[in-house]
């Protein structure tokens, strides 16, 4: 990868889009640190910070903390994320929409509405924001001169607080644009690879400089952490990589004076077909309990019958309790089928083979290929996403160990999520780059 890197630098045209690339997350990390004005977060920690497994931790993550500490990238890639897959999904139930995406025109028709929609989402999660700042006081009550924002004044204050992050959001999806257009890789992955990494230089020092503050044994159990995740990293390499090839066999046809097919191919199938996506929907659902928790504890009356259900009911869904390892192990297995089920679809697979002359060996073409077909998809499923929960998993894990042992010193800061993210975007990236210097190195029929 690094030697990948150094070659492209070496190329004058690939040398100029890594730097604008390079800029643009740098506007990007300049954008996380830009106070939005009226919001006054006291707390030395900063919102969703405090790994109790809210909907405000997994924001604060895909951020790089600009959502804890109130600044204009607060809400970050999120609304485009969403928008982009409220338009996947319904593409599939509307037919107009699915109709879309076939043409290159549709595509960018598609591409606008997602920007449309994002904005939607980006008020809505605007306005939920503010309210949240407001109900837990940090928000400046007084102006300059000490008078009290009241009325037109709280109002005013609202709409600039909610018109800021509104634009932040817009302004973040404009850079990630820019960096498809004129850069290398994806843009909108390569702003969250930027905001994750911003996140390192904590858990270097956790497992780096802790250990001498504190003692011997935290020097053991941090070269464990170290050296499981370099075996978890090394782990989502090979699970990225990894797929399930169908054989198919083409019959030989004769078109004029020519012969095609007869030869030998297969079906490639990644083991992890879904990505992240089943982590980020059971992490985002098993967010919400907690998170209407922050909201309504000062309202809840543990002495009643009803005040201890619901604590009891709130305490199920905190990330070291074994009720929650359960309910997300369930989430992501029940995601990655229903992921799958969208991407791939095994009758129109068969129908493809069959209208190529193609078939599988030793199965009929038409239903039973197609059985086949959905039979296999259904075990690699299965397969993908026990892969994906030991990721997923291994943080909380991790983090309940060293707690009961005392060691919450050493808590990693940093989810199975955003390893995957970390490892998917460098490998998608660095293969980005390959394909671009293969071009510029073919010498062509003319040579």
């Amino acid at each position: 990868m690094i030697k990948t890197i150094i070659n492209a630098w070496k190329i004058a045209d690939l040398r100029k889009k890594m730097i604008y690339t390079l800029f643009i997350l740098f506007l990007f990390r300049l954008g996380c640190a830009i106070p939005v004005p009226f919001v006054n977060i006291l707390a030395e920690n900063g919102l969703g910070t405090n790994g109790g497994g809210t909907f405000l931790d997994y924001l604060s993550m895909m951020t790089g903390d600009a959502f804890s500490y109130g600044r204009l990238f607060a809400l970050g890639v999120t609304p485009y994320i969403n928008a982009s897959i409220i338009l996947q999904l319904l593409a599939v139930a509307i037919p107009a929409l699915e109709k879309l995406s076939h043409d290159e025109d549709g595509r960018k028709k598609m591409a606008t509405i997602t920007r449309y929609v994002t904005i939607g989402l980006a008020v809505m999660q605007g306005v939920a924001y503010y309210v949240y700042l407001w109900s837990q006081g940090n928000m400046l009550t007084t102006d300059a001169s000490g008078n009290a924002y009241t009325g037109f004044g709280a109002f005013f204050q609202g709409l600039v607080i909610v018109s800021c992050l509104t634009a932040g959001s817009a302004l973040v999806m404009w850079l990630g644009e820019q960096i498809n257009d004129k850069g290398i890789g994806n843009g909108i992955s390569l702003i969250l690879f930027a905001g994750i990494v911003s996140r390192l230089p904590t858990i270097i020092y956790q497992l780096l400089v802790i250990p001498f503050q504190k003692g011997s044994w935290y020097h053991l159990v941090s070269a464990i952490a170290i050296i499981s995740l370099v075996l978890m990293l090394a782990y989502i390499v090979w699970m990225d990589g990894a797929e399930r090839r169908i054989p198919v066999q083409y019959a030989k046809r004769v078109v004029g004076r020519k012969m095609y097919g007869g030869q030998n191919s297969n079906i490639p199938i990644k083991v992890n077909m879904s990505g992240v996506l089943p982590v980020i929907f059971a992490s985002s659902i098993l967010s919400l309990p907690p998170t209407i928790q922050m909201f309504v504890a000062n309202k809840i009356d543990e002495t009643t019958g009803w005040g201890k259900f619901w604590d009891t009911f709130f305490s199920w869904f905190k990330s070291d309790n074994w009720v929650y390892g359960i309910i997300y192990f369930l989430l992501i297995i029940f995601f990655a089928y229903f992921y799958a089920s969208i991407q791939y679809n095994p009758v129109e697979m068969a129908n493809n083979l069959a209208k190529n002359s193609g078939m599988i060996p030793g199965i009929r073409s038409g239903k039973p290929t197609a059985e086949y077909i959905a039979k296999v998809i259904s075990k690699i499923v299965l397969l993908g996403a026990l892969m994906l929960s030991v990721v997923a998993l291994y943080p909380i894990l991790f983090s309940q160990v060293t707690t009961a042992l005392d060691f919450q010193d050493l808590n990693l800061n940093i989810g199975g999520t955003s390893l995957i993210i970390l490892v998917g975007v460098a490998l998608e990236t660095v293969q980005q780059i390959e394909s671009q210097m293969m071009m510029r190195h073919y010498k062509g029929f003319l040579d």
